[in-house]
């Protein structure tokens, strides 16, 4: 759904104004529920202020704001397609983090995956990918999905002793002060009846009422069971974008999109 509310937000607010309003939003809404936690937990929010100032940039700053960008080029479908990718950079990158060689099933899934998204990307036309290589909105959305992939590492890696709401919140906090430079250079910052539903939406659903149902997914179904189901995000996003948005679903897009999400389906199943 994001992604669809990537695109709907091309034509309505610059990406700088929608990414800092959704935090700032977010953070408005959290600050007298969770506030008082974190000031109770200040010497564990001091102890680990820079790694939740590198994942308030990865999750929130990087990851969102690259999405709202690359949007400008590229359609609903392939963002969809191309966020499906994280569970398997997850793997991937925490393979290299701990410095192990990964196990055939992860190569395999790589491998197809890899070819999905080439496949994906040069719409059907690999060839065309050595004479025109890869565009500016595919490349920083493959950014931001790769960011995200790591935000989810390092959150695993190093547990933080922090309540994950007060995590967060402080993740958002973050977010906000390093968004504002940007916000203050924008064109336009003027919120209007037009753009108003797409920071509502990114601020409220997106930021709070998603995360939150995550948290309870993980916590009753496990963590490879939850992920598991990320895996229906480009359906759901192709759907909607062909009745909501009238995108194209070319066969590419079937076949592209259904071998990647065979791979990280692959890398998943097999590593669990």
């Amino acid at each position: 759904m994001s992604a669809i509310v990537n695109k709907l937000a091309v034509t309505t607010i610059d990406p700088a104004v929608i990414s800092f309003y959704r935090w700032l939003l977010a953070l408005i809404i959290l600050t007298p529920i969770v506030l008082p936690g974190v000031i109770g937990n200040r010497q564990a929010v001091r102890v680990n202020g820079w790694k939740l100032l590198v994942l308030g940039l990865l999750g929130m700053v990087l990851y969102q704001s690259l999405a709202y960008y690359a949007a400008h080029s590229v359609c609903a479908l392939f963002m969809g397609i191309i966020a499906s990718l994280i569970p398997l950079l997850t793997i991937l990158i925490s393979l290299a983090l701990l410095r192990s060689a990964p196990t055939v099933d992860v190569v395999l899934g790589s491998v197809l995956s890899f070819s999905g998204m080439i496949w994906l990307i040069s719409a059907g036309q690999p060839g065309a990918l050595l004479q025109q290589g890869i565009g500016k909105g595919e490349l920083m959305m493959l950014a931001a999905t790769f960011s995200y992939a790591l935000y989810g590492v390092l959150t695993k890696r190093w547990n933080i002793a922090l309540p994950n709401w007060r995590s967060l919140y402080v993740q958002i906090l973050f977010a906000v002060v390093l968004l504002l430079p940007e916000f203050l250079l924008a064109q336009d910052i003027v919120l209007d009846s037009h753009n108003i539903p797409m920071v509502l939406f990114a601020g409220i659903p997106a930021s709070i009422i998603a995360p939150f149902l995550w948290v309870q997914g993980v916590m009753r179904l496990g963590a490879n069971t939850a992920a598991i189901f990320m895996n229906l995000t480009p359906v759901f996003t192709a759907i909607i974008a062909v009745l909501f948005l009238h995108e194209q679903l070319h066969s590419y897009h079937l076949l592209g999109g259904g071998i990647t999400l065979l791979g990280v389906i692959l890398s998943q199943c097999l590593t669990t």
